[in-house]
């Protein structure tokens, strides 16, 4: 049922966007210029329609609401511009590309996407890149502004005693858990295997007889680049393991392939597009080892010796993290886990919402109690890999009021994200100041949030 109505609301909103995007329907005008950029008026009621069909309210009036946001926007990307600001194209690929697969399951398929936008899926995918990057550019603008942000602990003090009591933000429930890992052992004949079927590939490209982007699209296991041919899209040293980086970064003929790569997330072949000062483009094959069920079996079966002996009390289990876990993040940390979640409140904490956890991790986390340490259990990782894990709960704090005592991190993350607001505030006001802006009678009478853009 739920998936239903899910499927009837995404038909409705599809609707509503195409007949905003349909200049034959809606009489079209320039309701703003910002700099060198019109707004339109079908640009507005499509975004108004959008917000309205996703449940998103505005205070005031969305005719005035709207094209400031998109104004605001504007002033990011005309700065962009002269910062020489640009997106990282593989993850505005991996964007649409995921964006586009979550619209075809909603809708049920490639031919009725493309009938309800009157559009191919291509047309689709790339009004939808377009989307992410500018997204993703004004996101780094305004990183680039804000700089870092450094407070010290009596500012923190200062903004939480002045807040009111009724004020102070609610802190869901969160939890800290340690974690110890176990690797399956992969034998040697399916590594082996592994490594012969990529250099069969190679052979297969260099020979002529294959592409690599075809091969890509049949074979590869990365979900992310398979459906581009492998490719990845420009990215910096910095944005690749070491291992696969220092091969790709070596190669400098893109009608050769490089050899095996091995990298914990699996096996690889690469092959170069083109190199852009300190970044490259490459293409690449991944296949990962497959865990069987006896090597799994026989993981599980030491890991159960592992649980009997921490329950006996033999050793602790920060003892076992340090010494026994495959986990290289958390053992050097005693087994705790820390958030990478940089959207929370809780990033570079042991602290955890429940959802934040890994979802295998949080099923058996929220039955526990603190000091519990669990049965042994299978989990995919972050880097795709399967392992089986013990988990001890060490600390759930209930949901509460914010006190500077338990909540800092997260009093310090609503502090900073005022002080950003501020600096952003700022930065349009006077961005106003030096930018041309016109707007279209009847678009002004308007109770905007930074006034300065009707110039007299």
């Amino acid at each position: 049922m739920m998936k239903k109505i899910l499927t009837v609301f995404f038909l409705a909103c599809l609707s509503c966007v195409a007949m905003a995007q349909d200049k034959d329907n809606v009489i079209d005008e320039i309701v703003w210029v910002v700099g060198d950029d019109a707004i339109l008026r079908s640009d507005v009621e499509a975004r108004r329609l959008f917000m309205q069909n996703e449940g998103q309210r505005l205070d005031g009036d969305p005719y005035c609401a709207i094209p400031e946001q998109m104004a605001i926007q504007k002033l990011y990307l005309n700065q962009a511009k002269i910062d020489s600001i640009e997106a990282s194209e593989s993850q505005v690929i991996q964007q649409a590309d995921q964006w586009i697969n979550w619209a075809i399951n909603q809708i049920g398929s490639r031919e009725k996407l493309e009938e309800y936008y009157g559009k191919k899926v291509s047309q689709i995918r790339d009004e939808q890149k377009e989307q992410f990057r500018e997204q993703q550019i004004v996101s780094e603008m305004q990183r680039n502004l804000i700089g870092e942000i450094k407070l010290t602990p009596s500012e923190i003090r200062k903004f939480y005693n002045q807040l009111a009591k009724d004020s102070l933000p609610t802190i869901p429930t969160t939890v800290e858990v340690q974690i110890i890992t176990f690797e399956p052992k992969i034998p040697f004949d399916v590594t082996d295997a592994i490594k012969a079927r990529l250099r069969d590939f190679t052979e297969q490209i260099n020979s002529g007889k294959m592409e690599f982007s075809t091969l890509a699209r049949l074979y590869s296991e990365d979900p992310a680049s398979a459906p581009r041919g492998g490719e990845m899209g420009f990215m910096s040293k910095t944005d690749l393991v070491p291992e696969f980086a220092n091969v790709a970064f070596n190669l400098s003929d893109p009608k050769r392939v490089s050899q095996v790569v091995q990298t914990e997330y699996g096996y690889h072949i690469i092959q170069l597009i083109e190199k852009r000062g300190n970044r490259i483009n490459c293409r690449h094959i991944l296949l990962r080892p497959k865990v069987s069920e006896k090597e799994l079996t026989e993981a599980t079966v030491r890991m159960d010796s592992l649980y009997t002996d921490l329950k006996a009390d033999k050793f602790s289990f920060e003892e076992a993290a340090t010494f026994v876990s495959y986990d290289k993040d958390t053992r050097n940390n005693k087994g705790l886990m820390v958030n990478q979640n940089h959207e929370g409140n809780n990033y570079g904490t042991p602290k955890f919402e429940m959802q934040e956890l890994p979802q295998e991790v949080g099923k058996i986390v929220y039955d526990m109690q603190v000091g519990d340490i669990s049965k042994p259990f299978t989990m995919i990782t972050d880097k795709q890999k399967e392992v089986v894990a013990i988990v001890k709960l060490k600390s759930r704090t209930e949901q509460h009021k914010a006190n500077l005592s338990d909540d800092f991190q997260a009093m310090k993350n609503l502090v900073e994200q005022r002080k950003r607001e501020e600096l952003l505030d700022e930065w349009i006001k006077k961005k106003q100041k030096s930018t041309y802006v016109r707007i279209a009678e009847g678009w002004r009478n308007c109770d905007f949030k930074y006034p300065g853009w009707v110039k007299e």
